[in-house]
């Protein structure tokens, strides 16, 4: 459901929407997506959306004229994913032309909301990692800097999520079904890709990669509008094909059709879904094909924008190129950047070894956005060799050289030392060195090791700049995951604190309490300037202001109701505490913690006197979020939500003073919904393994109060809002190692309260489903699961304690308006123009290049 539209009636010129509305009308009769004298819902957004892109498309050729001609440094943010969400509104806004269209549908016969919710969510994207990456193109076009990202074009995206009684389902997201009308296929845009081959060295010893498997990577721009700034930057999404001469018509003609097609087939799988399951070596190559088409493809492309901007005719003078181009990889999906820009220094250019190493090293930049293990990529040796066996031998160089320049830096340690110290920072993983040989190194009792290409510590070695994305996770990479990294390179490292942007997530999605806030602070700087928002400080105790506050807050929460009302058939109260935790379903994010907490909610109401009850806060708590189709805890923890959920809101004794809500197939939009409603919302991760997140940031900007633990941003969050206004338990990320062996070693006992909700949970009291193997991982004495990895039961104690202090300061409404008016002034350090102006000044270099 598409936020209300804050669109004033007499903002637009009568000229202005007649133009609108001749050109939509233009659009409608001669659009290839609608049927002839039909002007259905979906034919007059593909029409609107046609309309709005041509305003775009002026733009976007203005900036890429300008920066043709002024050639200066551009930065290149290569992601795996970008969360785009729907673009109209977004558009509409950025290029404040929201009043002409919503006036130009009227005459037509539709509403802007209805039109906007046409628009499917684009499917590129799954969580935080994505988002981010599309809250920092908003961000580039905003601050007119020289930039653009680059992805794939995924046509079924993760999965379209359902839920039934059995628990998730994943299905096909089909959201290319009907076009795509905001992008433009680059026909002259097309780079070759290779895969498998071998690598022949010719009488002059230079290498070359022949034979094997190839595709062409197609490129698709999509418009990235600034907001009321003419700048239009690219997302590039490479799409995979195949030349027309490797269909085998003779083949085909004599009915061996599967044969003749292969290759189409074989292309086409490569973009079909983000992250592939990857079980199975053929999984792993499919993987690990998506990562180096994205990384071949946008290198070869930065590479060509650099020599096409060269003057005609003049020698290519490669030392100017990291003058030119500083390349982003976001997390370590893109590692593959970095050894394709030395393949093509070295085999197309020519270049020597030492040359291209120091472009490659003075040009790329990683991002690290984790410290789980496995997300930090480790390829197996034999998957990587097949797939990309001249990659192996640029890597196994870049190997063999650190390895030595460690061995001049610790020429006094002994052998046992040297080798330990090279077995964990080489990229070769498992690959003995020589001391190793020479010491007779085994690991697993005496078997072989495994041999694995190490991704992110080709990254580290290879980066200009490694940084992390809060100030407590850049502190644990530097002192904990890549600690001898660091102790080697202490200057590579640095601290992006993350940051979202406040058009999407403030501006258009909350317009009401946008509008109090632009009141009140006497103008919508803030909406560029988010340092403006403290401003409200000085009112917070204004109760006039309380009462625009709380109806901006309800409107947005009757809204969401609304929503729970039609798409999950549960009747909500909007004048109950709106509790929400949305974002990837996985153990540490501790989704399972929430849902213990609601069942001992639940089981002490069903306790209660009716007196009793009556002073209780009625909650409705929300779910929403994705479990990886693999990840069989994870589903487990969404089918006992929905579980949890059937029997508490149909409970007549219960009534309103507890509903549980799972907002199926969360994406963008569902957000957009959600957090402008939210007054609770739970980021409850075990200390020290989110390295960020991004949604706290846009729920604390939305006036919403953050239960959470020291993790992340929320510490940060804490000390700009306030730590009276924050709602904080658990241990901190210090403590975790010693609660883990406590745990191990049986000397932890768990709260009563927590025996209590998982005994509850193995009673049946939510159906017949088998949830022992969820609760057995929350075993730590018994043999069982991990012994409860992620601490639910060491922090179960202090979370309720946390959840009485929010019933407490909800109890008294002047009290919350007030905290929630000093998160949102205390939010505006949390956009991403800041985190974007912070990566363009103490990274990138680059400067703004405003079209004019």
């Amino acid at each position: 459901m598409t936020p209300a539209i804050a669109a004033d009636e007499a903002g637009a010129k009568p000229q202005e929407v007649e133009a609108v509305v001749s050109n939509i009308k233009n659009h409608a009769e001669f659009t290839p997506y609608s049927a002839p004298l039909k002007f259905e819902p979906k034919a007059a957004y593909t029409a609107t959306a046609e309309s709005v892109r041509d305003s775009l498309i002026r733009q976007w050729n203005l900036t890429h004229q300008e920066l043709a001609r002024k050639d200066p440094k551009q930065a290149y943010y290569i992601s795996m994913e970008f969360l785009q969400g729907r673009a109209l509104l977004n558009a509409l806004g950025n290029l404040d032309i929201t009043n002409a269209y919503a006036q130009a549908l009227k005459q037509l016969g539709y509403d802007l909301e209805t039109i906007a919710d046409q628009e499917p969510d684009a499917a590129l994207g799954n969580g935080g990692l994505g988002r981010l990456a599309s809250c920092f193109l908003d961000s580039l076009a905003t601050l007119n800097l020289p930039a653009g990202g680059y992805g794939l074009r995924y046509k079924h995206g993760l999965f379209r999520q359902s839920i039934d009684k059995a628990g998730q389902h994943e299905e096909p997201e089909n959201w290319l079904e009907m076009g795509h009308p905001w992008e433009v296929q680059r026909h002259g845009i097309v780079y070759p890709i290779q895969f498998f081959g071998e690598v022949q060295v010719g009488e002059n010893g230079k290498r070359r990669w022949v034979g094997g498997e190839k595709v062409l990577a197609q490129a698709y721009d999509v418009p990235i509008p600034g907001y009321k700034t003419k700048n239009t930057i690219s997302l590039r999404l490479w799409s995979a094909a195949v030349p027309a001469e490797y269909f085998q018509l003779e083949k085909f003609n004599n009915g061996e059709y599967e044969e003749a097609t292969k290759a189409w087939a074989t292309a086409e799988q490569i973009c079909a879904v983000l992250y592939p399951g990857d079980g199975t070596e053929a999984g792993k190559l499919l993987r690990l094909k998506q990562q180096y088409m994205l990384c071949s493809a946008s290198v070869q492309d930065i590479v060509e924008t650099f020599l096409d901007r060269r003057p005609e005719g003049s020698p290519v003078n490669w030392s100017e190129f990291p003058e030119k181009v500083a390349i982003q990889m976001n997390d370590t999906h893109p590692t593959l950047a970095a050894p394709e820009l030395m393949r093509l220094l070295l085999d197309r250019e020519g270049l020597g070894w030492d040359e291209a190493w120091g472009i490659v090293t003075k040009t790329v930049n990683y991002t690290n956005h984790t410290v789980l293990p496995e997300a930090l990529e480790k390829w197996p040796l034999a998957v990587f060799s097949k797939l990309l066996p001249r990659h192996l031998e640029i890597i196994a160089e870049i190997d063999k050289r650190f390895i030595a320049s460690l061995r001049e830096q610790h020429k006094s340690a002994s052998k046992e030392e040297l080798a330990d110290l090279i077995s964990r920072l080489r990229i070769l993983g498992g690959v003995l060195s020589d001391d190793e040989k020479e010491l007779g190194a085994t690991q697993n009792g005496g078997e072989p090791p495994k041999q694995v290409v190490r991704m992110a510590n080709l990254c580290v070695i290879a980066a200009q700049v490694v940084n992390g994305v809060a100030q407590i996770h850049s502190d644990i990479v530097k002192n904990e995951t890549f600690n001898d990294f660091y102790k080697m390179w202490p200057h590579k490292f640095q601290n992006k604190t993350n940051g979202v942007t406040p058009r999407r997530w403030l501006k258009f999605a909350n317009p009401k309490l946008s509008a109090v806030i632009s009141k009140w602070l006497g103008s919508d700087e803030w909406v560029t300037d988010t340092t403006k928002l403290t401003g409200l400080r000085k009112f917070a105790d204004d109760k006039k202001l309380h009462e625009e506050w709380v109806s901006a807050k309800k409107a947005a929460k009757e809204v969401l109701a609304g929503y729970i009302k039609d798409k999950i058939g549960v009747t909500v109260n909007p004048s109950a505490l709106f509790d929400i935790q949305i974002k990837r379903i996985h153990e540490y994010k501790r989704q399972l913690l929430n849902i213990l907490g609601v069942i001992y909610r639940y089981k002490q109401l069903k306790a209660m006197s009716p007196e009793e009850r009556a002073k209780v806060v009625p909650r409705v708590v929300m779910f929403g979020g994705k479990a990886f189709a693999t990840y069989t805890q994870a589903k487990r923890i969404v089918k006992l939500v929905t579980d949890v959920g059937s029997v508490v809101n149909n409970d007549a004794k219960i009534g309103d003073l507890l509903k549980v809500v799972f907002l199926t197939n969360y994406n963008v939009t569902v957000a957009e919904t959600a957090i402008p409603a939210s007054e609770l919302s739970q980021h409850i991760s075990t200390a020290g393994m989110e390295a960020s997140g991004t949604s706290n940031m846009k729920f604390a900007l939305n006036g919403c109060l953050i239960i959470g633990t020291l993790d992340g941003a929320n510490v940060e969050i804490r000390e700009q809002v306030g730590e009276e206004n924050f709602f904080l338990f658990g241990i901190t990320a210090d403590e975790v190692p010693i609660a883990r062996k406590e745990r191990e070693e049986g000397k932890f006992l768990p709260d009563p309260r927590f025996v209590e909700a998982c005994d509850f949970v193995r009673s049946k009291a939510f159906g017949d489903y088998d949830y022992q193997p969820l609760l057995d991982s929350l075993e730590g004495n018994s043999g069982f699961g991990r012994g409860d990895y992620f601490l639910v039961g060491r922090d179960f104690a202090t979370y309720l304690e946390a959840q009485k202090k929010v019933d407490e300061a909800y109890l008294d409404q002047d009290r919350w308006a007030r905290m929630s008016i000093m998160s949102t002034a205390g939010s505006g350090v949390f956009s991403s123009d800041r985190t974007i102006k912070q990566y363009a000044e103490e990274i990138w270099n680059i400067k703004p290049l405003k079209v004019e």
